[in-house]
């Protein structure tokens, strides 16, 4: 944090040049790196800072590819890699900030009441299909368990 404040109630701002760029919204964090000064104060430091969160961000987006097609969270854990990418890399704060803005969107969209209902007749119309298709399928074979058919 920039601002400290001493006994009086004074705030005192600190002079440290901030290396973000991009214009601040209201409720938006400055793009950038942030990692630390001391490590910001030196390039080979800050480069292998870099290196380190990038790999550490891939192998996270990696696993989360893989749990795409298989059990375990892989939307949330791509996500989280792109989130750790997000605190050193302008395009991740970027990409982050754009995704979050369409989730915001599209959970305005949702909430409206004519969509609301629209979405609620479609459920009703699916699983009354499917109660259809199901008791078809029972009137038709009966209710016989997979692994109780005898050969």
């Amino acid at each position: 944090m920039d601002a400290e404040s001493d006994e009086r109630g004074e705030v005192a701002v600190s002079s440290a040049p901030r290396p973000a760029t991009g214009d601040v919204r209201s409720g938006e964090r400055v793009l950038g790196s942030r990692a630390p000064a001391y490590i910001r104060s030196s390039r080979v430091l800050h480069l292998s800072w870099q290196v380190g969160i990038f790999v550490v961000g891939l192998a996270v987006v990696g696993a989360g590819i893989v749990m795409l097609p298989l059990p375990g969270p892989g939307w949330l854990v791509i996500f989280g890699g792109m989130a750790i990418w997000a605190t050193e890399f302008v395009w991740a704060q970027l990409v982050l900030r754009w995704t979050k803005h369409k989730v915001t969107e599209a959970t305005q969209r949702a909430l409206d009441p004519k969509v609301r209902r629209r979405n609620i007749i479609l459920t009703t119309v699916g699983l009354v299909i499917i109660a259809v298709l199901v008791g078809v399928y029972v009137w038709k074979f009966g209710i016989t368990m997979p692994w109780k058919i005898e050969r």
